[in-house]
């Protein structure tokens, strides 16, 4: 469904009093080739260490983006061109990382939508460690499981249900 951001705030503003429609802080850089992306939120809490993105994105994502709270840490990489390849291959429609992501001109030819805080060239570790499917924090607002996520060039705006 296309739609903008805008738009979807300006039609349901009941929906933002109570509190069921949440706009993301201005926060977060463009990457991969949509601009825009939409779909039901898949969440991960990790820090500095990507294998829990890996185990995410090897399974069927047809409408679903992968929200993850990195801890907003600048000092590596939680997404690479080969999870993003991997992402598309599984039809994800995309990722919003409070991290960093690294081959960035790569990710820019994927048909994929990211937003993330940086790059940063050097990747995470690999442990294992972290948490799925967890209410998270950044940017000001909460993201829960299931709920709906709408990116497009003006912002991410997380809704408890599907928009029209």
């Amino acid at each position: 469904m296309p739609f903008k951001t805008p738009d979807l705030l300006d039609s349901n503003e009941e929906q933002i009093r109570r509190g069921n429609l949440r706009v993301v802080a201005p926060m977060f850089q463009r990457y991969g080739a949509r601009s825009s992306f939409s779909g039901q939120i898949v969440t991960l809490k990790l820090f500095e260490d990507n294998s829990l993105v890996r185990e995410a994105f090897a399974e069927a994502g047809t409408g679903k983006v992968l929200v993850i709270d990195g801890g907003g840490s600048l000092r590596c990489a939680l997404v690479g061109d080969q999870l993003a390849i991997l992402a598309h291959k599984n039809g994800w429609e995309g990722v919003v990382v409070y991290g960093c992501i690294r081959d960035s001109g790569d990710i820019n030819q994927i048909d994929i939508g990211v937003r993330a805080l940086n790059t940063h060239p050097l990747k995470s570790i690999k442990k294992g460690a972290g948490d799925r499917n967890i209410d998270i924090s950044f940017g000001g607002i909460s993201f829960r499981q299931d709920e709906w996520i709408y990116v497009d060039e003006d912002g991410i705006v997380v809704s408890t249900q599907a928009l029209d």
